[in-house]
């Protein structure tokens, strides 16, 4: 057994739509497909119709997933999990970094790491840690 990927499914309680427009603002993102509940099931209720059953973002060279859920029961997030973002650019981390925190909350400012270049954690809007990393500057 090979597994090919693990890509994040993030449920947003109705709030999809703003979550995709945020990350394609911040992160450049790329909506490859979407579907509403009405668009599969007719016979959905009506307050569901224009709910996000499925979205897929790609984000270089990652693809974020997510929905709105099947209801409003439908927990926004489980807390104990980050997404790592790796950036080949310092200057475009944080100019990403910059953009998600805008209205997010800066859970650890990017600095330059021990390791090398620089690192960040910054939660959005929605809840979700991004953890940013970016390579090193190369002096000339």
């Amino acid at each position: 057994m090979t597994i090919k990927a693990a890509t994040p499914y993030f449920l947003f309680n109705g709030r999809a739509e703003q979550a995709i427009a945020l990350y394609q603002r911040a992160l450049g993102a790329k909506l490859e497909m979407q579907q509403r509940f009405g668009d599969v099931d007719q016979s959905c209720p009506t307050a569901m119709k224009h709910r996000i059953m499925h979205a897929a973002l790609r984000v270089g060279d990652a693809l974020l997933m997510m929905s709105d859920g099947a209801d409003e029961a439908t927990p926004l997030q489980s807390g104990n999990v980050s997404v790592a973002l790796e950036f080949d650019d310092p200057g475009q981390a944080r100019h990403c970094f910059d953009a998600l925190a805008t209205n997010g909350k800066v859970v650890q400012p990017l600095i330059d790491a021990p390791w090398g270049g620089l690192f960040g954690v910054v939660g959005d809007e929605f809840g979700i840690h991004w953890m940013f990393n970016s390579a090193r500057v190369k002096k000339a």
